[in-house]
C-alpha cells in the first residue's frame, strides 16, 4: 500500500502562496486557520529559501502519541487524521507537532478555542466519504475522488509534490542529480558549509 507524503523542493518554491490559497478555498477553512503556510528562511539574505509547510503525516506521529483521547488515527494510505467529535481541544498535539500543523480555530481563553484543525491531505475524515457532514467538518475528500491534494496540484513550479512517498523520493532524487549536486546534496558541507573540514 502506498504511503502518502508531501515534499517541498525549496529550490523551486517561489513563495507565490498558491498552495495556501488553494487549500483555504477548497476546504472553506475558517479565518485564522492555515492548514498550509509558506515559511521563508533567511528572508532577504543570500541563500533565501521558501518551504511550503503543513502536516507531514508522520509515520510515528507525535500528535497521536500525546493525545489523551486518541482522536488521531492513520489511514491505510498513511494519512494522519483526527476525529473532531472525539477531540477535546486540549492542545497537546499542537505542542507536540514539530510542524505546527494542529491549530485552534479561534483565539480565546482556554476551553473556548474549539476543537483542533489540521491538514487532512484532502482525504476528509471519519464520516462517510463525500458526505455533507464530512465536508462541513474536514473539507473536500479529493482522495476519494482519485485526486491528489489541491495544494500540490496548484503549485505552478511543481515545488510541492504529493503522492506515494516512494515515487516522490524518486522524483526528488532525479532533480538533485540533474542539478549536479551529486552525493554532496545531503552531505556535511551542505549542512554546515565550508567552515568545517571533513
Amino acid at each position: 500500500m502506498a504511503r502518502m507524503k508531501f515534499l517541498c523542493d525549496a529550490d523551486r518554491c517561489i513563495e507565490c502562496q498558491a498552495c495556501v490559497t488553494a487549500c483555504k478555498n477548497e476546504h472553506e477553512v475558517p479565518w485564522g486557520i492555515n492548514r498550509r503556510r509558506v515559511v521563508t528562511i533567511n528572508d532577504g539574505l543570500p541563500g533565501e529559501r521558501s518551504v511550503s509547510m503543513a502536516c507531514m503525516h508522520c509515520t510515528d506521529a507525535p500528535c497521536a502519541s500525546v493525545c489523551p483521547v486518541s482522536c488521531f488515527y492513520t489511514t491505510d494510505d498513511g494519512v494522519v487524521l483526527h476525529n473532531k467529535d472525539t477531540c477535546i481541544g486540549c492542545g497537546y498535539c499542537s505542542y507536540a507537532c514539530p510542524f505546527g500543523a494542529p491549530q485552534y480555530p479561534q483565539t480565546a481563553n482556554f476551553g473556548t478555542r474549539g476543537k483542533m484543525d489540521k491538514c487532512t491531505y484532502c482525504s476528509g475524515g471519519p464520516e462517510p466519504d463525500m458526505s455533507q457532514a464530512e465536508y462541513v467538518k474536514y473539507g473536500a475528500n479529493r482522495l476519494a475522488e482519485g485526486k491528489l491534494p489541491l495544494c500540490a496540484e496548484m503549485c505552478s513550479t511543481k515545488a510541492l509534490l504529493a503522492g506515494d512517498g516512494d515515487i516522490i523520493a524518486d522524483i526528488y532524487r532525479e532533480r538533485v542529480v540533474t542539478r549536479g549536486y551529486g552525493s554532496g546534496a545531503w552531505g556535511w558541507r551542505t549542512a554546515y558549509g565550508d567552515t568545517v573540514t571533513v
